[in-house]
């Protein structure tokens, strides 16, 4: 009898070790990793931009920029960040994160529930569609849209009509994180300045958990700031040459930076 109990012991604990260390893992996520950035190259940044969306198609560089009665959008020269073209929105409306997708730019509003539609290479407008949330930031995987409204909350977003797809909350070390600003989407991860912070988040598009963090703390040196330097927001990535570029808000630099 000693025996069969034995028997039946072992192969019931056998059983349950997959279920309990299963557990051990949900209830304990694995803590996100942490890097620096290395500045490779510094740039030139027009302080009249009030960065909001910042990305690259076919090489050439774009940035949207808020504020109303200031907000516009540029085609900008990263070598001297100038603004070779641009166009301004109406005053009523606060322009956020922007991003190409099929030759048309998709531009977010903040409180306008507002997404407009451009041909990118004239700027004309092609439409509009409704958002029923804050628009913040803005980025796209290649099929659908990806946008932030400052909360927990990252929606993806059909780019016919807008309307949500799926959504994934995002957690770092097993929390929401909260005001998560521009993105950009490199190399199947979602990357997310995470407003009022000089920190970047690195987010599993799939789960939502917070692969990795990115501090970037003391990347714009204290004496370039003045009264009118606001947050760290802006990153933009160049699939062309797979090389990452961050910048802020009336920053007078945009950065080439690599991880450590």
């Amino acid at each position: 009898m000693q025996r069969v109990f034995k028997i039946v012991l072992i192969l019931f604990t056998a059983l349950a070790l997959p279920f309990s260390v299963n557990a051990q893992k949900q209830g304990k996520p694995s803590a996100a990793k942490s890097f620096k950035v290395k500045v490779v190259e510094t740039f030139p940044h027009d302080t009249q931009v009030y960065t909001q969306g910042l990305f690259f198609y076919e090489g050439q560089l774009y940035e949207s920029s808020g504020q109303y009665g200031q907000s516009f959008f540029r085609m900008a020269d990263l070598k001297s960040g100038t603004t070779l073209r641009s166009f301004a929105l109406n005053k009523q409306y606060f322009a956020e994160g922007a991003v190409a997708l099929g030759g048309k730019l998709f531009l977010l509003t903040w409180l306008e529930k507002t997404v407009f539609v451009y041909d990118l290479k004239s700027f004309r407008q092609l439409g509009a569609m409704h958002n029923p949330r804050e628009g913040w930031g803005l980025t796209t995987n290649g099929t659908e849209l990806i946008m932030s409204d400052g909360s927990e909350i990252i929606y993806f977003q059909d780019p016919s009509n807008f309307q949500t797809k799926r959504t994934i909350t995002v957690k770092l070390n097993g929390s929401p994180l909260k005001q998560l600003n521009e993105l950009e989407y490199i190399n199947g991860e979602i990357w997310a300045n995470v407003y009022m912070t000089d920190m970047i988040v690195i987010i599993d598009p799939a789960t939502g958990i917070v692969k990795s963090t990115v501090d970037c703390r003391n990347i714009l040196p204290q004496s370039l700031r003045t009264s009118r330097t606001d947050v760290l927001n802006g990153i933009a990535y160049n699939p062309a040459d797979k090389k990452i570029y961050i910048t802020g808000k009336y920053w007078p630099k945009l950065f080439r930076i690599e991880l450590k």
